[in-house]
């Protein structure tokens, strides 16, 4: 006889579940690393490889520091917006009819938690990579980012291909 949990969540969402924690996990591990182990805040840029540095932002903001200045109410609003987001792509996880857009929406709910318990702890986001390219004498850094930001990125990729490319995503919530 089959369990009631066994019923609740099928296989494919259970992959997202898992994948959504991995992620979570792997984005935290590496942030309380680089913050306490490594001491990234102590030692500045660190150069990596030619087109990539390790650095220390605190992002206030959302994606690419947008409203970084809105204060502790901006903060609250960012987080239960950030909560909605995540019920909302949870309940789509649940109802998505591939397993590549339930791994997808877990890397997405995995990478926004990640990002969210960042904001309650430290009241940002912690962001340490850096790519960036020299062209012609001249400079050209990306933003600053995280593993949760990979994550949530590579989740949106893996939506769009998705899409256009296997049956639908989800069922209509």
């Amino acid at each position: 006889m089959e369990g009631a949990g066994s019923r609740c969540v099928s296989p494919a969402a259970r992959s997202g579940l898992i994948v959504a924690v991995a992620t979570l996990i792997l984005d935290q591990a590496s942030k309380l690393w680089l913050l306490y182990g490594f001491d990234l805040g102590h030692r500045g840029l660190v150069k990596v490889l030619p087109f990539f540095d390790l650095i220390l932002a605190w992002n206030t903001g959302i994606s690419y520091g947008w409203f970084s200045d809105s204060g502790p109410m901006g903060q609250v609003a960012l987080l239960a917006f950030k909560v909605v987001a995540v019920i909302a792509l949870t309940v789509w996880m649940v109802r998505a009819e591939t397993r590549l857009a339930t791994i997808a929406l877990g890397l997405i709910i995995g990478g926004a938690i990640g990002n969210a318990i960042d904001r309650l702890a430290y009241g940002a986001v912690v962001d340490f990579a850096l790519l960036h390219a020299e062209i012609g004498g001249k400079t050209y850094n990306w933003y600053v980012f995280n593993l949760a930001d990979v994550a949530i990125v590579a989740g949106v990729a893996a939506l769009l291909y998705d899409s256009f490319f296997n049956a639908p995503a989800a069922k209509a919530p």
